[in-house]
C-alpha cells in the first residue's frame, strides 16, 4: 500500500511511496501526530539520484522489520533535499555538529518540535563493523525517549545552541590579502601531479579553476593559470568525464580521476562549461572550447526538457549497480567495433581486462600518447582522431541500448540558472547564436512557470506544479544569469530584470542585524534555526554569487547604496573567510573585483551594423572577467540603457556615426577609438604570458 508521498510531485519521495514505513512529507501533519502521540520522528534526507540513498532503500526502508520499528516508535518524514535546501542546510549543520561529517541519506531523529537528538547518514539494518544498524538504534533511541524525555529534550536544545553559533556569520575587516592567503592556501593543497586539490575522494571544483584563472590575470601568477591549466585537462582526461557521451560525473573516487562516483549533476556540468569556456578565453587553446560545446551537447540531449527547461541529475546505478551503463570490457568493446578498431580504442581508452571497477573498465585517457599511437600506427594524427571518433560514435550507438540510468526530471529554478548563465556566456564567447537561443528558452521557462503572479520566484517545478518559494541560491544565481544574458546579447532588459530580482532578494534574505542574506526568506515557514551560508562547496553559496552581483550592478547604475550594500555584505563574512580562504573561492571572486579597479568597456553604435559586430566581438572574446561590457544603440533605441546606466549618456558615435569603443578605469575614460584593431590591443596591454598546453587531441 503507498503512503501520502504517492501524492507527492519529488522523484525522490515517490521512489519510497510504496515502502512498508509509513511516510510522511514534511508537514503539519506529520508533527501533529508526533505531538498528539508522543512519539520522536525519524527524518531522512536524501535525493533521488543519489547511491547510497538507494542502498538504504533496498536495504532498510523495504524491509518488514525495520520498517515495523520505525511505524511503532517513530513519526518517519522523508525529505528531497533537492526541493527543500533550507532543511537540508539546517540538519546537515547538526549532523556535522555531532559527527563532524556529512552526507547523504542524512539521517536526524527529532523531538516533535523538530530539534535534533541525533544525527548521522547512511545506516545499514544490522550493525557491522563497528557501524551502528537500524535494528539496534530505533529501538535504544525510542527507549531513552520513553524514560528520559526531559533529558533528550535538553539535549536537543543543546544540539540547537551549538549549531545556531556554527550558523552564525563572522564578521571582520576587508583586505586584498585575504585574496593572496586564498592562492596560497590552494598553492599548498595543490596536486602538482595529478590536478586538482587534495587527495581522494577528488571534486572537480570550478570556481577554484575561476579564481586561479583571474588570480593569475590581475597579478600575473604564472603558477595559478598552470594550476587551472594542469586540472583542466586531468579532469578531462580521467574517467571523471564520459568520453563515450560527454558530460563530467560527480567526483572521483581516486586521486588520479580515473573512476568516477558516476551520477551527472546539471549544476556540476553548468559550472564546468563555465569555467572551461573562461580558460579558453585566457589561453585561446580550442580544446577547452570543445571540452565547452561537449558538455553542452550532453545536456541537450539527456538533460533538456520539450520546453527548454533543463532537468537536475542522472543517477549513478542502473540496473540496481553503480556505474554498470558505463563500464566496458574489452570483449564488449570488440564485438561493437571488431578487433583491430576495437584493440585500437582499448589501448587509448585504457579497456583492460582486469578494469578500474568491479571487473570492468571506465574509458579513460590518463595514460594515453595519442601522437606516439599515430607515429607506430603510421597513421596521421587527424587520421587517428577520426578512427577513434568513428569509434566512440558506435560505442554510444551501443550504449543507448543497455537500459538507461534513471534522470531525475524535477526542474530546479537555481540549478537552471547555472546552465542559462554557462550557455550565455558559451554564446558570447564561442559566437554560438544556438546556445543562446538555448540558454532564451531555458529562461523563459523560469520567468513563465517559477514564478508567482507577485513576482516571488519559485524553487521546483515539476508534472505541471510549481512549488516551494525560491530560496537565496535561486535568486542570486538568476540575477547572475540574467547578467551573463545582457553580455551575450545586450539587451538591457535583462538588467532591469536582474536589478528587480535584487532588490527583492534583499527584501526577502537580508539580515538587518548581522548583515549577509539568510538562505530562506522571511516569508518561508520558520525552521529551528535560519542558516546563513557563505562556503563555497559543491556550488557556490548563494551569499558568495550576491556578492558579486551587488558589486557588478553597484558599478553599472553608478547606484551608491548598492556600493554600500556590497562593502556591508562582504564585512559580514569576512572573519569567517579569512579563517579559510580556499573553502570559499567564488567569495574571493567578489574580493578580487573590488579591489580591482573598475573597468568599462563601452560600445556605441548602430546595432548590427558591420563596425557594431567588429567592435563587440573584440569585448566578447577578451578576458578581463572583471570588466562591465556595455553597448549603447544609436538614437533613441539607446535610451534603454542609458536608464538603467546614467553615465552612458555622455558618450556618443564619433566619426559621423563610426562606432565607438570607450575603455574607463577607475571611473575615467581613456580617448574613444573607432578602430577595432586598436580596441583589441588596450584590451589585451598589460595582460600575463600565456604558456600554450599541449592540445589534448581527443
Amino acid at each position: 500500500m503507498a503512503s501520502r508521498l504517492i501524492h507527492c510531485k519529488s522523484p525522490y519521495l515517490l521512489q519510497h511511496a510504496r515502502n512498508p514505513v509509513d511516510w510522511y512529507p514534511w508537514g503539519d501533519e506529520a508533527f501533529q501526530k508526533a505531538r498528539q502521540e508522543e512519539k520522536l520522528i525519524f527524518l531522512s534526507i536524501g535525493y533521488s539520484t543519489c547511491h547510497w540513498c538507494h542502498v538504504m532503500e533496498r536495504e532498510s526502508f523495504s524491509d518488514a522489520d525495520v520498517a515495523a520499528l520505525l511505524n511503532r516508535y517513530y513519526v518517519s518524514i522523508k525529505v528531497d533535499r533537492e526541493e527543500r535546501p533550507d532543511l537540508d542546510h539546517v540538519y546537515m549543520a547538526v549532523c556535522q555538529a555531532l559527527t563532524g561529517q556529512g552526507g547523504w541519506p542524512l539521517t536526524v531523529i527529532l523531538t516533535p518540535d523538530q530539534k535534533p537528538v541525533f544525527a548521522g547518514t547512511y545506516f545499514p539494518k544490522e550493525s557491522r563493523f563497528g557501524l551502528p544498524g537500524l535494528r539496534d538504534i530505533l529501538p535504544r533511541i525510542a527507549e531513552m525517549w520513553r524514560q528520559d524525555r526531559s533529558g533528550l529534550d535538553e539535549a536537543g536544545d543543546r544540539i540547537m545552541a551549538a549549531v545556531e553559533g556554527l550558523l552564525r556569520n563572522r564578521p571582520g575587516p576587508l583586505t586584498p590579502a585575504m585574496v593572496d592567503q586564498g592562492f596560497r592556501a590552494l598553492s599548498a593543497d595543490y596536486d602538482a601531479e595529478c590536478g586538482g586539490f587534495g587527495s581522494a575522494p577528488k571534486f572537480p571544483t570550478s570556481h577554484n579553476m575561476l579564481f586561479l584563472l583571474r588570480y593569475w590575470r590581475e597579478k600575473g601568477e604564472e603558477s595559478a593559470l598552470a594550476m587551472a591549466q594542469k586540472t583542466l585537462h586531468a579532469m578531462y582526461r580521467g574517467g571523471i568525464y564520459d568520453h563515450i557521451g560527454f558530460g563530467f560525473a560527480r567526483y572521483s573516487t581516486d586521486r588520479e580521476w580515473r573512476v568516477p562516483h558516476f551520477e551527472k549533476m546539471l549544476y556540476d556540468n553548468s559550472l564546468l562549461a563555465y569555467a572551461y569556456l573562461e580558460a579558453y578565453q585566457a589561453t585561446r587553446d580550442p580544446f577547452y572550447a570543445r571540452v565547452a560545446r561537449e558538455v553542452f551537447s550532453y545536456v541537450r540531449r539527456e538533460m533538456t526538457s520539450p520546453e527548454g527547461a533543463f532537468y537536475t541529475a542522472q543517477d549513478a546505478d542502473s540496473e540496481g549497480m553503480e556505474g554498470k551503463f558505463y563500464l566496458w570490457t574489452p570483449a564488449e568493446v570488440k564485438a561493437v567495433l571488431g578487433e583491430e578498431d576495437g584493440s585500437l580504442f582499448c589501448t587509448a581508452y585504457d579497456v583492460t581486462g582486469e578494469g578500474h571497477f568491479q571487473g570492468k573498465s571506465v574509458p579513460n585517457l590518463i595514460r594515453a600518447s595519442l601522437p606516439e599511437t599515430a607515429k607506430r600506427l603510421g597513421l596521421s594524427e587527424d587520421a587517428l582522431f577520426a578512427r577513434l571518433e568513428g569509434a566512440r560514435r558506435a560505442l554510444f550507438a551501443a550504449r543507448r541500448r543497455r537500459v538507461p540510468p534513471h534522470t531525475d526530471d524535477k526542474i530546479l529554478t537555481a540549478s537552471n540558472a547555472l546552465m542559462i548563465a554557462a550557455l550565455a556566456k558559451g554564446a558570447r564567447v564561442l559566437g554560438d547564436g544556438e546556445l543562446r537561443g538555448q540558454a532564451q528558452a531555458a529562461l523563459d521557462f523560469v520567468l513563465s512557470r517559477l514564478r508567482r503572479p507577485d513576482g516571488r520566484l519559485l524553487a521546483r517545478y515539476r508534472d505541471g506544479e510549481a512549488a516551494f518559494p525560491a530560496y537565496l541560491d535561486d535568486y542570486a544565481y538568476l540575477v547572475w544569469a540574467l547578467i551573463e544574458m545582457y553580455e551575450s546579447n545586450f539587451d538591457p532588459g535583462y538588467l532591469r530584470l536582474a536589478l528587480e530580482l535584487n532588490a527583492r532578494m534583499l527584501d526577502l534574505f537580508w539580515d538587518e542585524d548581522s548583515g549577509g542574506l539568510f538562505f530562506y526568506g522571511k516569508d518561508a515557514d520558520t525552521l529551528v534555526a535560519r542558516p546563513k551560508e557563505v562556503y563555497d562547496g559543491a556550488t557556490p553559496s548563494g551569499n558568495s554569487v550576491a556578492a558579486l552581483n551587488l558589486l557588478h550592478l553597484a558599478r553599472l547604475t553608478a547606484d551608491k547604496r548598492l556600493e554600500e550594500r556590497a562593502q556591508a555584505h562582504l564585512e559580514a563574512f569576512a572573519g569567517e573567510v579569512s579563517r579559510h580562504p580556499a573553502g570559499h573561492t567564488f567569495f574571493l571572486l567578489a574580493l578580487q573585483l573590488a579591489f580591482a579597479p573598475s573597468r568599462e568597456a563601452v560600445v556605441v553604435g548602430q546595432p548590427g551594423a558591420k563596425d557594431t559586430e567588429a567592435m563587440l566581438q573584440e569585448l566578447r572574446t577578451a578576458y578581463d572577467p572583471h570588466m562591465l561590457l556595455l553597448f549603447r544603440p544609436t538614437g533613441e533605441e539607446g535610451q534603454a540603457i542609458a536608464a538603467v546606466a546614467p553615465f552612458l549618456r555622455e558618450m556618443n558615435a564619433l566619426d559621423g556615426g563610426k562606432a565607438t569603443a570607450y575603455l574607463c578605469r577607475n571611473y575615467a575614460c581613456q580617448a574613444p577609438t573607432t578602430d577595432p584593431n586598436d580596441l583589441g590591443a588596450r584590451l589585451t596591454a598589460g595582460r600575463g604570458s600565456v604558456d600554450k598546453p599541449v592540445q589534448t587531441p581527443i
